[in-house]
């Protein structure tokens, strides 16, 4: 079975994105793949890992992690075989608190894939311009579907301060499952990739 995680890519109180998560996952569970037992979808929510700035002496890259956030976080990453990612845009950018959380890792975010869910003014597309780049860096395959949820039309806000509730479009849910066809396909592709890569690792 493949695990997919549903990251909840803001740590902000009040969060729009965590309301964004819970459809993707209602959605999610839906999903032919799911209801045959094939693919597991779960939230992972940046907020209970509680990660500082990033406080690793050696780079991600060597994977000596030396305190229990990370390697409770690295566990966490390296459990799944992909991600959807649900982000805001920050000033035309995804939040600091996700790019924090990605640099943490490296091997665990590699040869799996994502697919990228954004809300914001502009629909979040810019955020993810940038989470893309990131994550090929990673070596995670980046799908083409995106769904951008504008805060104008997907969401019933009455309050600023409060999250509101969620409204998507007629077109959203069907993008929504074209991304996570998309998500399934090739984290099943990479499969074979990932195995040989743990069994080649060093003890």
């Amino acid at each position: 079975m493949l695990k997919i995680a549903i990251i909840i890519g803001s740590t902000r109180p009040s969060r729009r994105t965590a309301v964004a998560a819970e459809w993707v996952a209602q959605v999610s569970a839906r999903h032919t793949a799911a209801t045959r037992g094939e693919v597991a979808f779960e939230i992972v929510d940046l907020a209970d890992y509680a990660l500082p700035a990033l406080d690793e002496p050696l780079p991600a890259l060597f994977g000596d992690y030396r305190h229990p956030h990370t390697v409770q976080w690295a566990h966490t990453i390296a459990s799944f075989d992909g991600f959807v990612f649900v982000t805001p845009e920050y000033n035309h950018s995804f939040p600091g608190a996700l790019k924090n959380a990605i640099d943490f890792l490296y091997a665990e975010w590699n040869n799996k894939a994502a697919g990228f869910v954004s809300h914001g003014v502009h629909g979040g597309i810019r955020a993810v311009e940038h989470l893309r780049l990131t994550m090929t860096e990673l070596q995670v395959a980046n799908v083409r579907t995106q769904v951008a949820l504008s805060a104008f039309t997907d969401f019933a806000i009455t309050d600023p301060s409060e999250p509101g509730v969620i409204t998507p479009g007629p077109h959203q849910e069907s993008t929504l499952y074209e991304l996570l066809d998309e998500v399934i396909a090739w984290s099943g592709v990479l499969k074979p990739l990932r195995t040989a890569t743990a069994q080649t690792a060093p003890a």
